[in-house]
């Protein structure tokens, strides 16, 4: 009998490549680069706010009209804000069974009611901006 227990090769760099479990898995893992980048942003943001120098804020929101920064913007509100959070109220059943006594609440009813209230603060925050 071997004292070393047998450890399965592992592909190091391409692991998740080989389901596409694995892959959606890494696709919501990477988002960590963006997020920073994006924080990174809003603080030089906020320095150039900080400041009390019209001209500096004035510069820093000229450079966001940029097509490629407004692109970056659009892709960030799709990917982090939307995708990330289809993908966490699928998970909430999961993370967050609910019974009633002795009926299990049904994960689309849970599903279900995170959306109508993504929904109804969506459109409140809307309301508060003025937009309708």
């Amino acid at each position: 009998m071997s004292r070393r227990p047998y450890v399965r090769p592992v592909a190091r760099a391409t692991w998740y490549l080989r389901q596409p479990r694995y892959r959606v898995y890494m696709l919501r893992e990477a988002n960590c680069v963006l997020v920073a980048f994006y924080c990174v942003l809003m603080l030089a943001g906020l320095a150039a706010l900080a400041t009390g120098q019209p001209e500096r804020w004035n510069a820093f929101l000229s450079g966001q009209q940029h097509p490629a920064w407004m692109a970056f913007h659009a892709f960030s509100l799709v990917y982090f804000f939307v995708y990330q959070t289809m993908a966490w109220f699928q998970l909430a059943p999961k993370a967050m069974p609910l019974q009633l006594g002795d009926t299990v609440v049904p994960a689309s009813a849970i599903v279900a009611t995170h959306y109508l209230v993504w929904i109804a603060v969506t459109a409140f925050v809307f309301w508060l901006a003025g937009v309708f």
